[in-house]
């Protein structure tokens, strides 16, 4: 996944990988490197930090809204909501979680522990789901109402 909103983010922002690094907190320039060239995806709770650190949502660096404007209610992934929200959008395109695992290229286990908040969903499954189903990301995770 090639985000370049990622590199014109910062560069706008007159940072190098190193400042940006720094600023976020991780402990290896070459991680912003791999997720702005798209060697690597960047972790959703990675994307999270960058978004607020920014101010614009996620579905702003992700390219799903040309818009960088937004009204943030949460500045935190919330697991319970993501969990609900998946599930009301899996329901709401009337399908099973056996036929949005296969969509995925998953298991039905994995999206299982998805709904049920035991562990967060990966950037990748999010994104093709927000895509395909024409919803925000920043909404499944609770940050936007």
């Amino acid at each position: 996944m090639n985000i370049k909103r990622l590199r014109s983010l910062r560069e706008d922002s007159d940072m190098s990988q190193d400042d940006l690094a720094a600023k976020l907190g991780i402990p290896n320039r070459s991680s912003i490197s791999d997720w702005e060239t798209g060697r690597e995806t960047i972790p959703l709770r990675k994307l999270n930090k960058y978004a607020n650190f920014f101010n614009v949502s996620i579905d702003y660096i992700l390219g799903l809204t040309k818009s960088k404007e937004y009204h943030l209610v949460n500045k935190s992934i919330d697991l319970e909501v993501m969990a609900k929200r998946l599930k009301e959008v899996r329901i709401k395109n009337g399908l099973t979680q056996e036929q949005l695992a296969k969509e995925l290229n998953t298991t039905h286990s994995t999206l299982s522990a998805y709904e049920n908040a035991k562990v967060l969903i990966t950037t990748s499954f999010i994104y093709q789901i927000a895509k395909k189903h024409n919803v925000s990301i920043d909404w499944i995770l609770g940050k936007v109402d």
